[in-house]
């Protein structure tokens, strides 16, 4: 796996979280953008569709979804995993 696709794979143990917060927060950065830019292009059809899809995928969900996932990676950051006895 090369590092580019560790910076957004998913974190193992939270439901929304990312391995790297650092990536998170550019898909977060990303979805942001393509949902402005759908929003102030909307008479543009088709393409304001596919940035608002693409969003939505960058998001991983819906945007409440990523802020969950942000706070996930957040506290696995902070708080090391327990083990299991």
């Amino acid at each position: 796996m090369t590092r580019f696709q560790q910076l957004f794979q998913r974190s193992a143990t939270g439901l929304f979280a990312s391995e790297s917060l650092i990536g998170h927060l550019l898909r977060g950065a990303l979805g942001i953008w393509l949902l402005v830019w759908a929003i102030q292009h909307q008479t543009q059809g088709a393409l304001s569709w596919a940035a608002a899809l693409g969003a939505l995928l960058a998001f991983r969900g819906c945007p409440m979804c990523w802020t969950i996932g942000l706070v996930e990676s957040v506290m696995q950051k902070i708080k090391p995993p327990q083990e299991s006895t």
